[in-house]
């Protein structure tokens, strides 16, 4: 795929120009916002992706949209999953909820602009050296491995190396100062933890990259569609951390549906390696095999989701009534209690 420099050039001036009209909102009135407003953003961005994705498959075939569509809704997928994290940065910080979006967006910008040089360097990297395929593939199934192995714990964020260097050079006040990054405290100037958290957001979405760049690579190899997949993905996201706030703890199988999706592209990317390196049993995989693949398990990974969170909130709320999860009442016919087609319709009730 030949990409001329003006077009290089157009897209990111796109990028930078629908930024700096969310910036120049956010700036402007600093707030929490509303469903409506979080529903109508994200809707945007989802069509802005989508006319994208649709322009290429005109402009470039069905191959080139293809794999851009693979390659953000992977993105997007995995960005969602590190939404968990975000919310424990805000919470650990501490964050007022009035600056959460300028924390958001401010740390995404710095993602954007980090995962552009990591970008660059893993496309000059894969042309140069083939057996760095093999490397992504591995790590991606172990990646994958990690994530349905992981058992279900509170999760905690522990600060990286950057984060701790920040605070390690530069003099922090105790307490926010409005949406300020420095102040002065006795004519000396200091930094804000609103600086502290922008840089812990931004930072820890680079290491979320370790994986997710590998990703997109098994998806396609061209820098641009790399790019411009990952671009689509941050720049939604602040929005959809207010959408989904709530939907995340519904989102139950999520991470092991995230995993699938990794162990597939990770297998993708050592058999189409061999393919080239001349294994006859070896396939190349198709782009539309792939789509196929992340939608159809993205999909059914929410709906299970959904049904069993359904299901915990059905079984709370009986036993919440009085009832055993069976949808008895608590009380058995020897001690006076109901049971039978009575409870089962009181938990019924319940569940509506």
């Amino acid at each position: 795929m030949n990409v001329p420099g003006w077009v290089w050039l157009a897209t990111i001036a796109g990028f930078a120009l629908v930024l700096a009209v969310d910036f120049y909102l956010v700036a402007r009135n600093p707030r929490e916002p509303s469903f409506r407003e979080c529903v109508g953003w994200v809707s945007f961005y989802v069509l802005l992706a989508g006319a994208f994705g649709a322009g290429l498959l005109l402009a470039a075939g069905p191959a080139r949209g293809g794999e851009f569509f693979a390659g953000w809704i992977t993105e997007y997928s995995l960005s969602v999953d590190n939404l968990f994290v975000f919310l424990l940065i805000m919470s650990r910080f501490a964050v007022p909820r009035q600056y959460r979006q300028k924390v958001l967006l401010v740390g995404i910008v710095m993602a954007l602009g980090m995962r552009g040089i990591f970008i660059a360097a893993g496309a000059e990297a894969v042309t140069r050296f083939d057996w760095l395929f093999y490397v992504f593939g591995a790590f991606l199934v172990y990646t994958a491995w990690k994530l349905i192995g992981h058992e279900e714990e509170e999760a905690e964020f522990s600060e990286n190396l950057a984060l701790r260097t920040v605070r390690r050079v530069l003099p922090t006040t105790g307490t926010y100062r409005g949406a300020s990054l420095v102040t002065r405290i006795g004519g000396r100037m200091v930094v804000t933890p609103m600086l502290i958290v922008m840089v812990a957001i931004g930072t820890t979405d680079l290491l979320f990259a370790l994986d997710s760049i590998p990703a997109i690579f098994g998806l396609t190899k061209e820098p641009y569609l790399v790019f411009t997949a990952n671009a689509f993905a941050l720049m939604g996201l602040r929005q959809l951390f207010f959408l989904i706030g709530g939907l995340l703890d519904r989102l139950v199988y999520l991470s092991k549906g995230l995993a699938v999706v990794l162990a597939f592209i990770g297998v993708k990317l050592v058999l189409e390696a061999l393919h080239h390196d001349g294994v006859a049993w070896a396939p190349e995989i198709p782009i539309t095999v792939s789509l196929g693949v992340i939608v159809g398990t993205l999909a059914v990974t929410t709906v299970l989701s959904l049904l069993k969170s359904r299901g915990d909130r059905g079984r709370e709320a009986r036993a919440g009534a009085g009832e055993d999860p069976d949808g008895r009442n608590g009380a058995g016919p020897e001690d006076g209690g109901v049971a039978g087609p009575a409870g089962d319709r009181a938990g019924t009730h319940a569940d509506g």
